[in-house]
């Protein structure tokens, strides 16, 4: 997948046990690489593709702290020398870097922005990279993520739903998470068919849909969380 520019390449990677999108992106040119949302029990298939590819990992990017999956970014900094990024507000010490929103970090001369997109937790991040939007658990595809744990806000998942819904119809969105069989959207078609904040919807529809999800707790919070505060740097066996 080309995000609009022959020099910057996307792999798209899949977890089937937590539904999770892993994702590679890198500069053709350079080899400077990124890792988005990475997967504990996926980290020897990374490591081997990143070698396969000739990569260099620059670095391990999370779009927040993950409450249904353990980050393999730790060990890929282990394995590569890669920089681990997260939000300022994770307070994660082992990251390398703690951004806010307005930062930025390149693939060789290619930018990737740092947009603050809180809602599902208070750190959600939204890296958004030449023509595509790593969304994470802030939009999904015709969904978005839940709001009722981490700091979760429901009124803060609107405005940043809506802020990315301003971006033109083209940008493509990739989710950290799909349960529905979808592998990637753009924002055109988000306007228009997302079921939770499409067509203008107004807040107190969106607020409705929301307090009235009734979800389980994610099976693996108890253990992920902490986990991931650690940079996946634990021994355990995930249940």
């Amino acid at each position: 997948m080309s995000l609009f520019h022959t020099a910057l390449k996307v792999r798209q990677l899949f977890d089937e046990d937590t539904w999770t999108y892993t994702y590679f992106v890198w500069d053709e040119r350079t080899k400077e690489a990124t890792i988005i949302d990475s997967v504990l029990e996926k980290k020897e298939r990374d490591i081997q593709l990143v070698k396969e590819l000739g990569l260099s990992l620059k670095y391990a990017m999370e779009t927040h702290v993950h409450a249904d999956h353990i980050t393999a970014s730790g060990h890929l900094r282990d394995a590569t020398g890669c920089r681990i990024v997260l939000h300022k507000n994770t307070g994660v010490s082992c990251a390398d870097d703690l951004a806010i929103e307005g930062d930025t970090f390149h693939l060789g001369d290619h930018p990737i922005h740092i947009l603050h997109t809180p809602g599902h937790t208070d750190n959600d991040i939204t890296y958004q990279i030449q023509g595509a939007l790593f969304t994470g658990d802030t939009m999904l595809v015709r969904d978005c993520g839940r709001t009722d744990f981490q700091l979760g806000s429901t009124e803060k998942m609107y405005q940043s739903l809506n802020r990315l819904l301003t971006l033109p119809d083209e940008t493509l969105v990739l989710p950290a998470h799909d349960y529905k069989g979808f592998s990637v959207s753009t924002i055109g078609e988000e306007r228009q068919f997302n079921a939770r904040v499409g067509m203008n919807k107004p807040y107190d529809e969106f607020e409705q849909i929301m307090d009235n999800l009734n979800l389980p707790a994610p099976r693996r919070i108890q253990v992920a969380v902490p986990a991931n505060q650690r940079c996946g740097l634990i021994e355990t066996t995930v249940q």
